[in-house]
């Protein structure tokens, strides 16, 4: 090896045989190799219908209403419905209030609020304030989560048992208000 270094051949030597092993594998494809599947271009519409036709065969995932309902799912979905809830509520007053200030300033709500009768307050401060508790103390619960508390399972029911109490109690305490 050091006699081709100090000649000068060994980068010669290296070429040829890197040449060889590149002859011989191209060779042996073209024995042994040999395409069975052949392809051919399908306009959109035809790629398509195949691809939907596929579709049509694969096994579908469980539905989530074969399961039997747990605390975990529900209260997720309830956070989701109650955030979207009070941001619809929210935004849809401040877009009115925009609209028409002089109609809904606070002075002409709470003249209009104070002409329902009294069950239809209580009705409506309930329906505005369980959201509202529901949100706000599941929203601690994973503000827990995040600090690493209440992860395992029965931290999980424990403290969506407590968030469902304490909703109860804080939807009261705001309609009481």
């Amino acid at each position: 090896m050091m006699s081709t270094r100090s000649i000068g051949l060994g980068s010669t030597f290296r070429q040829a045989t890197i040449a060889s092993k590149l002859s011989r594998n191209q060779a042996l494809r073209t024995v042994f190799v040999k395409r069975t599947v052949k392809t051919q271009s399908l306009p959109p519409a035809a790629a398509e219908a195949i691809l939907n036709e596929q579709r049509l065969k694969r096994p579908s995932s469980p539905h989530f209403t074969i399961y039997q309902p747990q605390l975990t799912w529900i209260g997720s979905i309830a956070n989701r419905v109650t955030g979207v809830g009070i941001s619809a509520l929210l935004y849809g007053y401040a877009i009115a209030y925009l609209a028409a200030p002089e109609t809904f300033a606070s002075v002409n709500v709470i003249e209009f609020i104070a002409g329902l009768p009294d069950a239809v307050k209580y009705a409506g401060k309930a329906i505005l304030a369980a959201p509202f508790a529901f949100h706000s103390l599941n929203g601690l619960r994973h503000l827990g989560w995040d600090m690493g508390k209440f992860i395992t399972l029965k931290g999980a029911y424990t403290s969506g048992y407590a968030v469902l109490g304490a909703t109860a109690v804080s939807t009261v305490a705001l309609v009481l208000m």
